[in-house]
């Protein structure tokens, strides 16, 4: 393959272009291709009279393995007219797969309300990042919701992609889209999607179990730089990534929250019932504007960090094999 079209610069080209350009909206997405899929396979699965789990698990099977084989394909007509179409089509799928710029620009708007005072409009950009109830939020909430958010999407939308870009290129990248889109779309634990979203939730949690964690390395490398909380990042993980709901989750949020020095976790209301999430963190400090901004810097440097480090480790393995 010429070099030009290494997996490495294909990969770094495309998150030099998410960081300039976010999502490409005034493109074809496939991301919104797959949730477009999903639901009609739920549709269509749903209609089939199966039991909800066995059509649950079939719509994993067909929704994903349609993605990978849809994105090879692609990837193989377009390099049989040309190489450089076939690097531009792989590119591009890995282009949308990564969240890097927009996961900061809201964040970023949560921030510039709450800066300015405008209470209101801070509810209503939180409200695009988190499901919970967000009318009625004081400052400190809105500030908590948003810095959870940037934490745990760190993984969902900006390393665990990276990860199985770097392991099967831009195929694996888009495959795990899928797999992210269908727990948002089922991974539900509501009358109508326990039985059906079980295996779209189970494998979500097998898809990230290794991305979150190797993640908080990443985080401290990055914390380390920044001259954040690095020596509270493996203390809060070690103390309160277990207490969380998700086997995932609560590895980077704990590692965000010893970084920033701040708690996550208390009350919130999803659809008027409250619950009340585990506090973590090393320090008994509510969020603010500040820890918005600060969220950021840290997601940012971590996905570089990360990047980095994976094309250096592919780049060796390459050699030594």
């Amino acid at each position: 393959m010429n070099d030009m079209v290494k997996p490495e610069y294909l990969l770094l080209s495309a998150f030099l272009c998410d960081l300039l350009f976010g999502d490409p909206r005034w493109m074809p997405h496939p991301v919104k291709g797959i949730g477009w899929f999903a639901h009609g396979a739920e549709k269509a699965l749903r209609a089939s009279g199966l039991p909800l789990r066995i059509a649950g698990v079939l719509c994993v099977l067909v929704v994903v393995g349609g993605t990978a084989g849809s994105a090879w394909l692609v990837i193989t007509a377009a390099s049989l007219l040309h190489p450089f179409l076939g690097a531009a089509a792989g590119m591009y799928l890995l282009y949308t797969s990564i969240a890097v710029k927009d996961l900061g620009d809201h964040a970023g708007a949560v921030r510039t309300a709450l800066d300015s005072g405008d209470i209101g409009l801070a509810r209503q950009k939180v409200s695009w990042m988190v499901g919970r109830d967000t009318d009625g939020l004081s400052e400190d909430d809105i500030a908590l919701a948003a810095t959870e958010s940037v934490a745990e999407n760190t993984v969902d939308g900006v390393t665990a992609p990276l990860f199985y870009a770097l392991l099967f290129g831009p195929v694996g990248a888009i495959a795990y889209k899928a797999v992210n889109t269908l727990d948002s779309s089922f991974g539900y634990l509501n009358d109508r999607y326990r039985e059906f979203g079980w295996a779209s939730a189970k494998l979500d949690d097998v898809a990230n179990w290794l991305p979150s964690r190797i993640t908080v390395l990443a985080i401290a490398l990055a914390s380390a730089v920044k001259r954040f909380g690095f020596f509270n990042i493996f203390k809060a993980v070690r103390c309160g990534a277990r207490l969380h709901a998700s086997p995932n989750a609560g590895y980077p949020e704990s590692a965000f929250a010893g970084a920033l020095g701040v708690t996550f976790g208390g009350e919130r209301s999803y659809g008027g019932v409250v619950h009340e999430a585990p506090l973590l963190g090393v320090v008994r400090k509510a969020c603010s504007a500040d820890s918005v901004r600060r969220s950021i810097e840290l997601m940012r440097l971590t996905a570089v960090v990360f990047l980095a480090a994976g094309i250096m480790l592919r780049v060796l393995a390459e050699r030594l094999w």
